[in-house]
């Protein structure tokens, strides 16, 4: 699908064909887009929960503002962060580019040294801060790769962190959830499928310097 005719075509769905089931090649697909979104510095502090047993979306209904989508879903997924970025987290980081790329240590110390003493001046609310800004743009990411792969969608900051944290054992993993999103296709009685996109002329979003 076009690129332009995609970000048209997509909107926040507000109902989904409960029957209708992403395939796993699909969802193949969607997982690897997920691992190569832009973070910063690379650290990639955000992880992507995917649920797709029915009971339990029905059971997370109460937790996300009874949002309907959420149980209707073919799938959810829940962008979770990274509650501790020390120094083994950050050296682990430099491993792998070493491994990957054979970078040598005397290009990558500097960096390195940077990235570990800026980490060391931040708070436990300051990484976290900083951690669901990279979870926004993972979000951002994953909502053009569904649309271009004909894959409803719908962004969602209305639901209860703190409840699916406790319903996941995301503590006990080192994880806190930021953002849901759940995924499928659109029931054909969705009355805002048909509805036109409504945005800003482009002269009042845009800026051109010259």
């Amino acid at each position: 699908m076009d690129i332009i005719k995609a970000l048209e075509w997509r909107y926040a769905t507000k109902k989904f064909d409960s029957e209708a089931i992403i395939p796993e090649k699909t969802i193949e697909l969607l997982k690897n887009a997920f691992n190569l979104t832009a973070s910063s510095y690379g650290l990639q502090p955000v992880k992507m929960l995917i649920v797709s047993n029915k009971l339990t979306l029905s059971e997370l209904v109460p937790l996300s503002s009874n949002q309907k989508q959420v149980g209707q879903a073919s799938h959810l997924c829940v962008f979770c962060v990274e509650t501790t970025i020390d120094e083994a987290y950050i050296r682990a980081f430099f491993e792998r580019i070493k491994s990957i790329n054979n970078t040598p240590d005397d290009i990558l110390d500097s960096f390195r040294s940077s990235v570990i003493s800026s980490f060391k001046t931040k708070s436990e609310d300051d990484i976290f801060k900083w951690s669901a800004k990279q979870a926004y743009l993972a979000m951002g990411n994953m909502l053009t790769v569904c649309a271009t792969q004909g894959i409803d969608a719908c962004p969602m900051e209305g639901f209860a962190p703190e409840l699916y944290d406790a319903y996941f054992k995301l503590n006990e993993q080192g994880l806190r959830s930021v953002l849901i999103m759940p995924i499928g296709y659109r029931a054909k009685d969705d009355m805002f499928s048909a509805m036109n996109k409504v945005r800003k002329p482009l002269a009042d979003s845009i800026i051109e310097i010259k």
